[in-house]
């Protein structure tokens, strides 16, 4: 049907902010980005301040349900995994959810 595939995932940081985006943005990332299935990864963070909706979502885009299901077997992933729960081992991030998303069409001005 479509294009690519999106996995939004969305966090909330219940520590040091600052700690938390830098591990987001040097760490975390560039470490699933070594799977080479994953073409592109955007995060956000949410505009005030709602407790009914996660902080921050992160969109990971792959470029089909394949390349999506393969990360999660792969040495990469369990490295970005072993790595997120060691750095996280005393709390500071909440995982509140994970869906993938079918792109159904794409507009771009």
């Amino acid at each position: 049907m479509g294009e690519s595939i999106l996995n939004v995932v969305a966090t909330e940081c219940t520590g040091d902010e600052a700690k938390f985006n830098k591990w987001y943005n040097e760490v975390h990332v560039p470490l699933v980005f070594k799977f080479k299935g994953v073409k592109r990864a955007s995060r956000y963070k949410q505009l005030g301040e709602n407790k009914e909706h996660p902080a921050y979502l992160a969109f990971y885009e792959f470029e089909s349900k394949e390349a999506m299901e393969a990360l999660h077997d792969s040495p990469e992933f369990a490295a970005a995994m072993e790595e997120m729960k060691e750095t996280w081992k005393d709390g500071g991030l909440e995982l509140k959810w994970a869906v993938p998303y079918e792109n159904i069409k794409t507009w771009e001005r």
